[in-house]
């Protein structure tokens, strides 16, 4: 959930990560409370509603992984995860299924005068739906319907898309282009779309539409609902279901024992003398402060409820970079793990850089295991974790370009959420280039975190270019680029 507005966001309990995914503990009635908050605040939000395939995705995807830790609320639809949740200590009240969840916000929409846009599927699909809709909820207002024809992600145009949308300036945007190209396409275009709320929302559409119909009640509450859809499209979904079975059943099951494991051996004298937090101002930068928070031994459920409030509080003071010392902390369980991703995505928010020092073989392993070791910086001490901030080294969260006349260097992250500052940076030097036939370079030697949304630009930029006849190069890509190109197919972007 985004943090920023923790108190007006209402929550059954603490979040939770099951298998590197963060939970918001949440029932449908309060998911639709948030809903509504963030359309009044009418600043753009978007919301996921995660199933098992969507977890098993996430386990190899960290693209997916980083879109669900920025994620402004991401809510469990499947009883498979409330089960698990169950299992991991810290259960999930309820499945809140986007199919569910878009009936009722049509309905709100209708009694609160919001518009709605829907982006996706196939156009005859789509536009039954539209139609159905408006028989419902005749006084609903329908602010489009687009179904563009069908692309990879990164061929899409992104920004003949984003304006049509944002000319009809819906509340709720909801899109069906399948997981996870849509979480991927909300992650890179949902500031520019300008919609309030936008939430991926896959098959609802064929739902809404008749082209699918729901499972029988009873089966929606014993969780067969998966075994209902199997039914009616078995040669899609037989190997979809199958992979998902076994990739996420077992990756449970070692999070659940490695949690179980570490609870008993884990130090069970009383932490509550170590102080929870303390800022700290390191030498030789006396000006550059830090917050240090101190874990507890064990960063389990029971102890989440007690800290959470005054850890995120820390997060508002006026440091420059935040330290958790997990010295103390010989066990972690998913909640533990769920309150780590939350400090995490209030530091991306706030630009703090944040690093986890002196982590125990023990809490690495599940961070290992469920994937979360890459999205935390990590130090082998305390002092050694203050000495990186204080060097500046983790101080720029997203890359901010080196400038030359027809140069520039890109470093750090290149991501969804940088990627307008470094579109801006390349437009002045493609400008600069306009009239010179000598070529444009970047630089990505320094690029460290490279997601969809960076590439998304890297395509972005290169097109721009080659339609005002610019010679621009992308040069010295590093690994991780290397790999995220290769992994998309796109590795044409480097050719001169």
């Amino acid at each position: 959930m985004n943090t920023t507005n923790a108190a007006s966001n209402p929550r059954s309990g603490p979040s939770l990560s099951i298998l590197g995914v963060p939970f918001d503990n949440v029932t449908t009635g309060q998911t639709l409370e948030v809903i509504a908050g963030m359309i009044a605040s009418r600043k753009p939000h978007y919301i996921a509603t995660a199933n098992v395939d969507f977890t098993a995705l996430a386990l190899c995807d960290e693209d997916l992984r980083r879109i669900l830790l920025d994620a402004h609320l991401v809510v469990c639809d499947g009883m498979p995860l409330v089960w698990a949740s169950r299992w991991l200590g810290n259960p999930l009240p309820e499945r809140v299924a986007g199919s569910d969840l878009v009936p009722k916000l049509l309905e709100m929409a209708q009694e609160r005068n919001w518009s709605v846009f829907f982006l996706g599927g196939q156009k005859e699909v789509a536009e039954m739906a539209v139609r159905k809709v408006r028989e419902k909820h005749p006084d609903l207002r329908i602010a489009g319907m687009l179904s563009p024809p069908f692309k990879p992600l990164l061929e899409m145009d992104h920004a003949s898309i984003c304006a049509q949308i944002r000319s009809t300036n819906p509340d709720l945007l909801f899109v069906s282009f399948g997981c996870p190209k849509q979480e991927k396409w909300i992650a890179m275009n949902y500031l520019q779309a300008g919609a309030p709320v936008t939430i991926g929302v896959g098959a609802t559409i064929d739902f809404l539409a008749g082209h699918m119909k729901r499972a029988p009640r009873w089966m929606q509450m014993i969780g067969l609902e998966w075994l209902y859809r199997l039914l009616q499209e078995p040669r899609r979904l037989f190997k979809r279901y199958a992979t998902d079975f076994v990739v996420f059943g077992l990756a449970i099951v070692k999070q659940w024992w490695l949690t179980r494991s570490g609870r008993q051996k884990s130090v069970t004298t009383s932490t509550h003398e170590i102080p929870a937090a303390v800022p700290v101002t390191a030498p030789p930068a006396p000006t550059s402060s830090i917050a240090e928070i101190r874990s507890p031994s064990r960063l389990d459920a029971a102890e989440v409820r007690s800290i959470e409030q005054s850890w995120m509080s820390i997060l508002e003071g006026p440091e420059e970079g935040v330290v958790i010392n997990c010295a103390e902390t010989q066990f972690i369980d998913s909640t533990g793990l769920g309150l780590l991703m939350r400090v995490q995505k209030r530091c991306r928010q706030s630009g703090k850089p944040l690093m986890l020092a002196a982590v125990s073989p023990a809490v690495l392993k599940l961070l290992q295991m469920t994937r979360l070791s890459s999205l935390f910086h990590q130090a082998s001490s305390r002092e050694e974790a203050l000495e990186k901030i204080i060097s500046s080294s983790l101080m720029v969260t997203h890359s901010i370009p080196k400038v030359e006349p027809l140069h520039l260097d890109w470093s750090g992250a290149v991501t969804t959420s940088g990627a307008d500052g470094l579109w801006r940076g390349a437009l002045g030097v493609m400008q600069n280039a306009a009239d010179s036939r000598n070529p444009v370079v970047i630089d990505l030697q320094g690029v460290q975190v490279m997601d969809s949304g960076g590439l998304g630009l890297m395509a972005r930029i290169k097109d721009h270019a080659s339609s005002r006849h610019i010679n621009l190069r992308f040069t010295n890509a590093s690994p991780v680029v290397h790999e995220s190109l290769r992994h998309e197919h796109m590795e044409h972007l480097l050719a001169s």
